[in-house]
């Protein structure tokens, strides 16, 4: 007797397709809501139901053990809770983050009008690299940081070079650091795919915020709004053919779709 065999199949894609702006700040938000803070809400919601139960059992007239379910439920019920306030935090954050990320992304793709190649959502080693811009003026590493606005008054962030004050105040992680970080790697990468060197920029832009800045394009890295970048750009020399665009590009699809 012949038995039905359902025939191989496979997807009709040769490679995975590329990243899209914030994709890892929504991978992050998705494992936090799945495995961090499931859980404890859980646990919380059974510890009600037990003691419910128990407290049923007590009506109706049957030995129940509700003071210790109720306990137990208190106990939980104060895990969940204080693990919904941390994480609500975070996920705040990241949504911050990841909005900023899909705006600049979008800001961005009008440079493919000027011939750029726009890659997003590099990801590296425990790190990732929200935009990437190849075209004939170099290459360059944009790292977007959404910062929360006051409520009133100036949005106003001083460039020194080296560190960034957002109205005087400076925040925990430092960006300018995080983007040469990443210009480095991305160097190296290229290097090491391509035997070439190529020039790569950081770039650091805060959407929505003025950024007062001392010469901006003395510095290695820039910290930039947004809509100031494609100026920027504009106005470097022209360093790269072609053919090193291609070959930059092509390496970095590689890289990413691998």
């Amino acid at each position: 007797m012949g038995h039905d065999t359902k025939p191989q199949k496979r997807s009709p894609l040769k490679r995975k397709p590329l990243r899209n702006p914030g994709e890892s700040l929504q991978e992050e938000i998705h494992s936090i809501q799945t495995e961090q803070l499931t859980p404890p809400l859980m646990m919380a919601v059974f510890g009600i139901l037990f003691a419910a139960f128990e407290w049923w059992r007590w009506f109706r007239g049957a030995p129940p053990q509700p003071l210790g379910f109720s306990f137990l439920a208190l106990i939980a019920i104060g895990y969940g809770s204080y693990k919904w306030i941390i994480l609500r935090r975070r996920v705040k954050s990241l949504r911050l983050g990841m909005d900023g990320e899909k705006a600049v992304g979008q800001f961005l793709e009008a440079l493919r009008s000027q011939g750029c190649r726009v890659f997003h959502d590099i990801v590296g080693n425990e790190f990732n690299i929200d935009h990437v811009i190849i075209g004939s003026r170099g290459v360059f590493t944009i790292e977007t940081k959404t910062f929360s606005k006051p409520a009133r008054g100036q949005a106003y962030a001083k460039y020194d070079g080296e560190r960034i004050l957002f109205n005087g105040l400076g925040p925990e992680r430092n960006p300018v650091r995080q983007s040469r970080a990443a210009r480095d790697w991305l160097a190296n990468l290229l290097f090491e795919t391509t035997a070439k060197r190529y020039p790569v920029r950081g770039v650091v832009v805060l959407p929505g915020w003025y950024v007062d800045s001392s010469d901006d394009r003395r510095h290695d890295t820039w910290v930039l709004n947004p809509k100031a970048l494609p100026g920027f750009i504009e106005h470097e020399p022209i360093v790269l053919k072609e053919e090193d665009i291609a070959l930059a590009s092509s390496r970095l699809i590689n890289y990413v779709t691998r």
